[in-house]
C-alpha cells in the first residue's frame, strides 16, 4: 500500500481485479484523482487571477494613487496552503490606501475576505457602534424601568462576523495588547465571551481603518498589561475615598528580599 494523503490510499489490484489502483474513500482511480485535483487547480488559479484584476479595476475607478506599498510591520507567513497568487497586502493598499494588514489578527487573505463581505466604502454605517451591532457583536441591552435585564450579544449566522472571531482567536496567541486583552478576559469570563469582545475590538480597529484612515499601531502586552494595574489601582483609590479612607502602598520591609 502506497499512502497518498490520508485519509485516502492507493490499493494495488490483485488477481482477477482491474489492473488500475484505486483511491479509498473515492471510488476513483488515481490517475482519474489526479485530473480532478490539476482541473480544480487550474480554476482556483484562473480565479486568482479575476481577483486581481476586479482589485485593479476598483482601484482605478476610485481614482486612487497611494504611491508604493509600506514595508510590514511584522512578519507575516507566506506558506499559506490557500494562499492567492498575487500580492494581496499591495492590491488591498492600492484600494483602500490604508495598511490593514497592520491591525492583529488581520493578514492579507482574511482582510480581503472582509472586503469582499463588508465592501471598502463603510459610510453605510455612521459610527462603529452601528458596524458591531450590524455585525452581532455589540451587546444587546435590554433595559426595564431603568434597570439592565440582559446584555448579551444577539446570535449571527454572518461570514463577517465569523472571519472577526478566527482573527480574535488568532491574535489571542499573540504578544500584542489586543492578545493581552484576549487572555485576560478569558481568564475571567471565559473563551467564548472574550472572543466575541476581543472581535469587536478588531471590527472597531477595522472600521476606522477603512472609514476614517486611521492608522493602528499596537502598544505592546506590556503596555496594555501597565495601563490595566493603573485603572484598577485608580478605582480602588476612588473606592476607599467615598468610604473615608485611604488606599496606601505597602513599604517594603528592612532587609526583606526584593524579587
Amino acid at each position: 500500500m502506497i499512502v497518498i494523503a490520508a485519509p485516502f490510499c492507493v490499493k494495488r489490484s490483485g488477481p482477477g481485479e482491474s489492473n488500475e489502483p484505486e483511491v479509498y474513500g473515492v471510488g476513483i482511480s488515481w490517475f482519474t484523482a489526479y485530473r480532478f485535483y490539476t482541473a480544480y487547480r487550474e480554476k482556483a488559479s484562473a480565479c486568482d487571477v479575476r481577483i486581481e484584476a476586479v482589485l485593479k479595476e476598483l482601484s482605478i475607478h476610485r481614482g486612487r494613487d497611494h504611491g508604493a506599498v509600506p514595508p510590514p510591520r511584522r512578519r507575516h507567513r507566506t506558506d499559506q496552503v490557500n494562499a492567492l497568487a498575487f500580492d494581496v497586502r499591495a492590491a488591498l493598499f492600492a484600494l483602500l490606501g490604508k495598511d490593514i494588514t497592520a491591525i492583529d489578527g488581520l493578514g492579507a487573505y482574511l482582510s480581503l475576505k472582509l472586503i469582499a463581505e463588508c465592501g471598502d466604502d463603510l459610510s453605510s454605517w455612521p459610527s462603529a457602534k452601528h458596524f458591531t451591532s450590524w455585525l452581532g457583536l455589540a451587546p444587546s441591552n435590554k433595559v426595564s424601568g431603568g434597570k439592565m435585564l440582559s446584555s448579551r450579544t444577539r446570535r449571527s449566522g454572518g461570514r463577517a462576523a465569523a472571519l472577526l472571531r478566527l482573527a480574535a482567536v488568532a491574535v489571542g496567541r499573540t504578544d500584542t495588547a489586543l492578545g493581552a486583552f484576549y487572555r485576560r478576559l478569558s481568564s475571567r469570563i471565559g473563551k467564548a465571551k472574550a472572543v466575541t469582545a476581543t472581535a469587536r475590538k478588531v471590527a472597531v480597529l477595522f472600521y476606522n481603518a477603512v472609514r476614517h484612515g486611521m492608522e493602528y499601531v499596537d502598544p505592546g502586552a506590556s503596555s496594555y498589561e501597565t495601563r490595566y494595574r493603573t485603572r484598577v489601582v485608580n478605582n480602588l483609590h476612588r473606592r476607599a475615598k467615598a468610604f473615608g479612607f485611604v488606599l496606601q502602598p505597602l513599604e517594603p520591609k528592612a532587609g526583606a528580599a526584593v524579587s
